[in-house]
């Protein structure tokens, strides 16, 4: 399984910072340094290059140069020899060429022209990850899990898909035809998209009834945390203090690390957020929360995921379920807990490279396992009961009944009990209607006094 270069999902630390210390041609690690000269001339290493593979590879090369049925030339080769190295370490290591690091700059910017859907490459299959909200993707109807079979009529093969995953981004106004094959079908449906030029604002915020905020991050880039703090601000100064608030997580591919450890200290005021370990110094980090930070005052707060969850919301999310700030409610998330550092090469040309594994402040390492929710919640969809000919519910509703005094003077309408709401939020989201109801249960506990760890 590998990611394209254009995938959200590589966790990007913020500077290359092993730049200097790890040059091309350098291959031994801490130990081998610290081996005296005069011992090194003695005995040789036990991790060395042995001359029979330089052989092998320079005669398969030139096999391929002079027997190849098409002609290929030096320069693509090398290439292919580079990101054939590094794509055997693990799908999220790359080799980026100019164009790559243009993609890259994209997905941290927000702004590139495509579909606005994250992909990976899953045994020869190219299955969505997730679509971007607002985009032809979504809009579309395209879901994580789905799987791509063909672009502009030409069947997506293992031989062929780095060519499709190029094709699916290009300039804002051009027509694209995808396959697609939704989980659970059998046979694949046609979709016609117009590329947009995506430009991606990963917060918003609003209100979902008086006192209950909603947040939703749709991906984590450069200005995430810094545009979270003005939309709940300015929500707070115009609506108030929130009894709770939904942070809203799922379909989310991840994106930068310091726009994780950002998004994490607006809902915090102490405690570890995360932590990273590898085999250079650098790649040893911890990063904690700073006192008063927690922009809700610590009103309960409850957090959406499912398998669309990768990387830096992944982050979040151990974050704020390890400090006990936060109930996860939805899915497993998807379980990419290593970090990528970008290492320049020349103003071209870079590696990114996996160089560690990140840990939630509980010490747990979620790779390739993910976090599981608090409360688990099936992928479900639910759909209005007819009503048209409605049951005695009540004693208001029985012929002759006496009034309620108090409720005929006020004038009150007591059918209006905020069912009517409630089964319009589960019918277009039910996941997110059944975290509001759990959110008011938390709600009613913090009024009441108990503390939010005591919730869980």
């Amino acid at each position: 399984m590998r990611f394209p270069r254009h995938c959200l999902l590589a966790l990007l630390l913020a500077a290359p910072m092993l730049h200097a210390q790890v040059a091309p041609d350098t291959a031994a690690d801490a130990s081998d340094t610290d081996t005296p000269a005069k011992a090194s001339s003695t005995a040789a290493p036990a991790d060395q290059v042995d001359l029979d593979d330089v052989r092998n590879f320079a005669h398969v090369y030139q096999i391929i140069r002079q027997a190849y049925v098409e002609k290929v030339d030096n320069k693509t080769l090398m290439n292919d020899a580079i990101k054939g190295m590094l794509s055997g370490l693990d799908p999220h290591s790359a080799y980026l060429d100019k164009e790559g690091l243009q993609e890259l700059n994209e997905d941290t910017t927000g702004q590139y022209g495509g579909l606005g859907i994250e992909v990976m490459e899953d045994n020869g299959l190219l299955r969505i990850v997730s679509p971007i909200d607002d985009t032809p993707a979504s809009r579309a109807g395209i879901k994580p899990g789905d799987v791509i079979t063909a672009i502009n009529g030409k069947a997506v093969t293992p031989d062929n898909i780095d060519d499709m995953f190029d094709a699916l981004r290009g300039d804002p106004g051009t027509k694209i035809t995808l396959g697609i094959l939704h989980e659970k079908a059998d046979q694949p449906v046609t979709m016609s998209m117009t590329r947009e030029r995506i430009s991606m604002t990963s917060v918003k915020v609003r209100e979902l009834e008086p006192g209950y905020a909603y947040i939703r991050i749709s991906q984590f880039q450069d200005d995430t945390a810094s545009d979270l703090e003005k939309k709940l601000g300015d929500l707070l100064k115009k609506d108030g203090t929130q009894k709770g608030a939904i942070l809203d997580l799922r379909s989310n591919p991840g994106g930068l690390l310091t726009a994780a450890v950002g998004v994490s200290n607006d809902f915090l005021d102490s405690g570890t957020i995360v932590t990273t370990r590898g085999r250079l110094p650098d790649s040893n980090l911890s990063f904690t929360a700073h006192p008063g930070g927690d922009m809700l005052n610590g009103a309960p707060m409850v957090l959406l995921t499912d398998n669309g969850t990768a990387s830096a919301a992944e982050i979040v999310s151990g974050a704020l379920k390890d400090n006990h700030r936060a109930l996860i409610v939805g899915r497993r998330t998807f379980g990419k807990g290593v970090v990528q550092t970008v290492l320049p090469l020349d103003d071209t040309h870079a590696v990114k490279l996996t160089t560690a594994r990140y840990y939630t402040p509980n010490g747990t390492s979620i790779q390739a396992e993910g976090i599981k929710p608090d409360i688990a919640l099936a992928d479900l969809t639910v759909a209005k009961v007819d009503d048209t000919q409605e049951p005695i519910n009540s004693e208001a509703d029985l012929p002759h009944h006496l009034a309620n005094e108090a409720t005929a003077a006020a004038g009150k309408n007591i059918n209006n009990d905020g069912s009517a709401e409630n089964a319009k939020l589960a019918t277009t989201d039910y996941a997110l209607s059944q975290a509001l109801n759990i959110l008011k249960g938390l709600a009613l506990r913090h009024d009441a006094g108990v503390p939010a760890a005591s919730a869980r």
